[in-house]
């Protein structure tokens, strides 16, 4: 008895489109083959001026391409191979297995730091723990703050009183409902000395349940900002926690490794499936999410692969590997837009790069000035902000892809004030100058602690500063390493001289202040490692907290600003600007926090 006609004609078909893969597989590896993954230099094209704070726009003029070095060639030749045969294997079988439409499988410079939701207040953090969590309220792609597990919220009769009413029907990952006692819990849990959230709640002073679905915080005052500070503040299962041991946050400093560090349980778009750090991220749909209908929800897997090489990381857009890439290099720019299949988003940033110095120490570490501590004097200080070139960090290594900086804070939040946004003139005679009056006719050395793997091009930031303060005789040794080490040392205000990026997802100045220039304490100044004190300006950080009347608190603001400009604590370089590159059949604009919110992503039709 012979083979059904439908049979015979799909065991023949199969045979075909076996032949032909195998053949394709054969032209793609072939020697030859491999002169077509050469990146082709493309002409530079003029930096960009500063764009308004709404602005999303595909980009097809920045920058030239980067070269891979040859074992990233050797690797893509591995990639295509990879990608290649699976097709000829499946096509054997008579049917080619296509990928399927709803996973997302993305790539970034770094990994988050934990998964447990109070360790770290940290971007690449937050955004991976913002697809398993929920926080009560969340800045939505236009930057304003949105509901999330409280549905509403707003001030008691008694002002140091906030009252928020909490979403009905919400289950955790594992089927626990959602409850005032996890709201409580979490607000405690995130107050503790071992999380690095406890900056935003040090006005809390107690948190209580109403009901099922009603909380109140109560302040030390009134405090008109206090659901501004919640946007990163997620919500963990009390039940889960207590079983798993994990009711207080990791010690990150510590290097504490506790069963919220890899596992989680949260009610927010997606579930936690596998989690390896610094190698793969996997996340799968929550099926009973709260906002199932109200967000798109279009992504049923989410695969997160941390690749700090830059040129591998476009390899792998370039090659379909992945679908979406975070951070694309600023000199890959052109390139990728001009791909076939791949579209760059890009718009403004909420976030500042600078350096920092430790000017409260009596000795540096690091410095061959033994006995005192040439950033104590504010000459020093003004002299290597003034040694530092902006425009050409921004033209050279940026490649047009950011705003040069006079103020640590990004120009569309609350208090912010262009007067004060003033770069200073490069000035390398009247740097030297300074240095001399302070006593240091020959400069003298320090290390500048860098991270190589979270900001744009940040080790090569570093580098061309480096070279800009050897100019005037300040010979930095540049210490370039991963970020899960430079955050770790960070705080213990050990580094002499470092760079560190700020956004400030509260969208008021006060959050800058209190993070980076109140006086270190337990209640504030938990990432100001200068040694910086003012009482000045301490009064002024915590009045503006508790005044209700914008015109008198705006005053404050614009005080604290002065007088911190005027003692020169940091070293502003560059309002960071923001590029999301894709697959062109992504539907994706960016967030200004760069907050890649999966549950909004669509795929063109």
């Amino acid at each position: 008895m012979g083979l059904h006609p439908l049979l015979l004609f799909l065991h023949v078909a199969g045979v075909v489109v076996w032949v032909g893969g195998m053949f394709f597989a054969y032209v793609c590896l072939r020697p030859e083959a491999a002169s077509q993954l050469e990146p082709s230099p493309h002409p530079r094209s003029p930096g960009l001026a500063r764009w308004p704070a709404d602005a999303t726009i595909d980009r097809h003029d920045v920058g030239p391409s980067a070269q891979p070095a040859p074992t990233e060639i050797q690797a893509m030749k591995k990639t295509r191979l990879a990608l290649v045969l699976p097709f000829a294997l499946a096509a054997l079988g008579g049917f080619a297995a296509p990928a399927a439409a709803e996973t997302v499988r993305w790539a970034a410079a770094g990994d988050a730091l934990t998964m447990d939701p109070h360790a770290q207040n940290e971007g690449p953090t937050h955004v991976m723990n913002h697809q398993v969590y929920d926080s009560l309220v969340f800045r939505d792609q236009a930057m304003k703050l949105a509901p999330r597990l409280a549905t509403s919220w707003r001030i008691a009769d008694d002002p140091t009183v906030w009252e928020f009413k909490l979403r009905e029907g919400v289950k955790y990952h594992n089927g626990n409902p959602f409850t005032a006692d996890d709201v409580v819990f979490s607000i405690l849990r995130a107050k503790h000395e071992n999380s690095d959230m406890k900056g935003l709640l040090t006005t809390v002073v107690e948190v209580t349940k109403v009901d099922d679905h009603t909380v109140r915080m109560r302040t030390d005052g009134p405090n008109p900002l206090l659901p501004n500070n919640l946007t990163n503040l997620f919500i963990m299962d009390r039940e889960w926690a207590e079983e798993n041991k994990v009711t207080l946050p990791q010690n990150y400093k510590a290097g504490d490794e506790t069963f919220a560090v890899r596992n989680a349980n949260g009610t927010g778009p997606f579930r936690l499936v596998k989690r390896e750090p610094d190698v793969r991220t996997e996340l799968e749909r929550n099926e009973d999410y709260w906002g199932k209908g109200t967000f798109p929800m279009e992504v049923s897997k989410v695969v997160f692969t941390p690749v700090r090489s830059a040129a591998t990381r476009v390899a792998a857009l370039l090659s379909g590997e992945i679908d979406f890439l975070l951070d694309p290099p600023v000199q890959d720019l052109e390139r990728l837009s001009s791909a076939k299949g791949i579209v760059v988003r890009s718009g403004p940033e909420n976030r500042t790069i600078f350096f920092g110095m430790n000017q409260g120490a009596a000795e540096l570490r690091s410095s061959d000035v033994k006995g005192k501590n040439p950033f104590a004097d504010k000459r020093v200080r003004e002299a290597m902000n003034i040694a530092i070139n902006r425009e050409a960090v921004k033209r050279v290594v940026m490649r047009g892809q950011s705003v040069p900086a006079g103020i640590v804070a990004p120009p569309f939040i609350d208090g912010y004030d262009k007067a004060l946004d003033v770069v200073p003139a490069p000035d390398v005679a009247r740097a030297r100058a300074l240095l001399a009056e302070a006593g240091y006719p020959n400069g003298f050395a320090v290390t500048l602690s860098c991270p190589n793997d979270r900001y744009v091009n940040d080790e090569a930031i570093c580098q061309a500063v480096t070279g800009m303060f050897g100019q005037i005789g300040v010979k930095a040794r540049l210490d370039a390493r991963p970020k899960s080490i430079h955050f770790a040392e960070l705080p213990k205000g050990e580094l002499d001289l470092y760079m560190l990026g700020w956004g400030v997802p509260t969208m008021d100045s006060h959050y800058v202040f209190h993070y980076l220039y109140e006086t270190k304490t337990d209640k504030g100044g938990s990432w100001n490692v200068t040694g910086y004190s003012n009482p000045k300006v301490d009064e002024l950080v915590t009045a503006m907290t508790r005044e209700i009347d914008l015109a008198k608190r705006a005053g404050m603001v614009a005080e604290a600003w002065k007088t911190v400009q005027n003692d020169v604590v940091y070293l502003p370089i560059h309002h960071q600007m923001l590029n999301w590159a894709m697959k062109d059949n992504i539907d994706f604009p960016v967030q200004s926090e760069n907050y890649p919110y999966f549950k909004l992503l669509k795929f063109k039709k």
